[in-house]
C-alpha cells in the first residue's frame, strides 16, 4: 500500500505533468472541477472519481475530466481502466501533452512496455521540444532499455534546457554510476546536492561514488547524513561496511594481538611447567 502510494505521488508530483489542464476550458468556472482535483491530491481517490464521473456526464468530449479520472483510477489501483481513460483523453485531443505523458508512465512502470513508453515521450518531445521533464522522462525509460548514451544525451539536453534541473542530475548521475564512471557520477551527484540537499538519492549515490574514490569518511559521513534522515537498515549495513574498509588494519591489529598474546601464553604456560 505505501509503496503504491509512493508510486502515485512521484506520478502526480514529479513525472512532468502540469496540472494547468482546463484552465481555458469549460471547465474553469465549475467548482466541481476544483474540488474533485483537491480531492485527488488529498488521496481521497474514490471520492474524486466520483466526482470526475459525475462530470463526464455533463462534459463527456473534455479531455481534462478522462485524464484526471484515470489518475483517479490508478490510486484506486485500477491500471486497466487508467490506460483506457488516459488513451480516451489522447482521442479527444491527441496533442495532450499531460495525457500522453500520463500514459507513458503507464505503460512504462506498470506494463513494462519500454519501447511504448519511449514513442509516447518521444511524441510529447515533437509537440513541445522547450520542455525540459520530457527529455528527463524519456531518460528514465531509454535508461530502463540499458540505453545509456541516448538516456545521457536526454538529460544533457533537459540540462540545457534547465541548468538547475536536480532531478535530472541525480539521474545522469546513477546512469554514469552504473557505467562505473565514478569521476562524473560524482560530480552530478554533488551538483544535485546543491540545488536540493534534501535529494537522498543524490546524497545516496554521492556515498558510493566518494566509496570508489577511496574517500571514506567522505563517504561515512554522507551515509550518516542519509540515517539520521531515515534510519534505512540499507544504509546502517553500507556505513557498516565502510566502516570495515576504513578501519581494517586497526581490527586486524587487534586480532594478530589477540592471536599472540594468546601464544604467548601458552609458551608461558609450557615453560613454567
Amino acid at each position: 500500500m505505501v509503496r503504491a502510494w509512493l508510486a502515485i505521488l512521484a506520478l502526480l508530483m514529479g513525472m512532468g505533468i502540469s496540472f494547468a489542464a482546463g484552465r481555458d476550458s469549460i471547465l474553469a468556472n465549475d467548482k466541481r472541477w476544483v474540488q474533485a482535483r483537491e480531492e485527488l491530491a488529498q488521496g481521497k481517490a474514490a471520492e474524486a472519481k466520483a466526482d470526475f464521473e459525475k462530470l463526464l456526464a455533463d462534459y463527456p468530449n473534455e479531455a481534462d475530466l478522462h485524464l484526471f479520472l484515470g489518475m483517479s483510477l490508478l490510486r484506486l489501483r485500477d491500471p486497466r481502466a487508467a490506460e483506457a481513460a488516459a488513451k480516451r483523453a489522447i482521442g479527444l485531443n491527441p496533442r495532450h501533452v499531460d495525457a500522453r505523458t500520463f500514459l507513458a508512465w503507464i505503460e512504462l512502470e506498470v506494463r513494462g512496455d519500454i519501447d511504448g513508453a519511449i514513442g509516447e515521450y518521444q511524441k510529447v518531445i515533437e509537440m513541445h521540444p522547450e520542455l525540459p521533464d520530457a527529455y528527463s522522462n524519456l531518460a528514465v525509460a531509454q535508461k530502463r532499455k540499458g540505453d545509456f548514451p541516448g538516456a545521457v544525451a536526454s538529460l544533457n539536453r533537459a540540462l540545457e534546457l534547465r541548468p538547475d534541473f536536480s532531478a535530472a542530475l541525480t539521474t545522469r548521475g546513477g546512469i554514469f554510476a552504473e557505467q562505473n564512471h565514478w569521476a562524473e557520477a560524482e560530480r552530478d551527484f554533488a551538483a544535485a546536492l546543491k540545488l536540493n540537499p534534501r535529494d537522498d538519492g543524490a546524497l545516496y549515490g554521492l556515498s558510493q561514488a566518494l566509496r570508489e574514490a577511496k574517500d571514506y569518511a567522505g563517504a561515512q559521513h554522507m551515509l550518516g547524513e542519509l540515517i539520521s534522515r531515515s534510519p534505512n537498515f540499507v544504509y546502517w549495513l553500507e556505513w557498516g561496511r565502510i566502516g570495515l574498509i576504513r578501519y581494517w588494519w586497526v581490527l586486524l591489529s587487534l586480532a594478530i594481538a589477540v592471536a599472540l598474546r594468546g601464544r604467548f601464553k601458552k609458551v608461558r604456560t609450557v615453560v613454567n611447567g
